[in-house]
């Protein structure tokens, strides 16, 4: 058999051994989900906080995982992006994703005001009604982490401290645009 006969006959059984092993090799449809419905029957993505003030953050949905950093912020809003069995993969305000285990997670609503304006010289206004016109009751700092009251798709009420007062939901990282939030 010549040298070119040779090649095209491996690369013949190389092929048919792809394509007959395909299927086996594409993901299973288990448990884990990443947009829509998850397992729990919760709506994916959602925000979420944390419960406690030592949260371990994994690389996989498991205690056999490795941690890869430690939470410390009871409060921190989360947004679950993807579930698996008890497991959430979560994404923070910086970005950041890893898994961590539901029972440290609440439905607590809590947000933060326009992280990606942080170190900047900027103050974001929190006014007395969902109004742009209504006064300011207080400045508030990017980055500062507050809880949500409720939002109407426009605008959240929020508690920053004993501070309460209405702040505009495109600058609030843990509610979605549009969305409507009830506490």
């Amino acid at each position: 058999m010549s040298g070119s006969k040779l090649f095209r006959s491996v690369l013949a059984i190389v092929v048919a051994v792809v394509v007959s092993t395909a299927g086996l090799l594409a993901p299973a449809p288990a448990q884990a989900q990443t947009a829509g419905v998850g397992p729990s029957g919760l709506p994916l993505p959602r925000f979420v906080s944390l419960k406690a003030g030592r949260v371990n953050a994994r690389i996989g949905p498991g205690l056999n995982f490795p941690v890869d950093w430690l939470y410390l912020k009871p409060g921190l809003p989360m947004e679950i992006i993807q579930e698996y069995d008890n497991w959430r993969r979560v994404r923070d305000a910086d970005g950041a994703e890893a898994w961590i285990n539901q029972s440290l997670l609440s439905g607590k609503r809590t947000g933060i005001a326009a992280p990606w304006h942080r170190g900047k010289e900027t103050l974001l206004s929190l006014r007395t009604e969902p109004d742009e016109e209504a006064s300011t009751v207080a400045s508030v700092e990017p980055g500062a982490m507050g809880r949500i009251l409720q939002c109407d798709g426009q605008w959240c009420e929020m508690e920053f401290g004993s501070v309460r007062g209405w702040m505009e939901q495109t600058r609030v990282w843990g509610a979605y645009p549009g969305e409507r939030v009830k506490d």
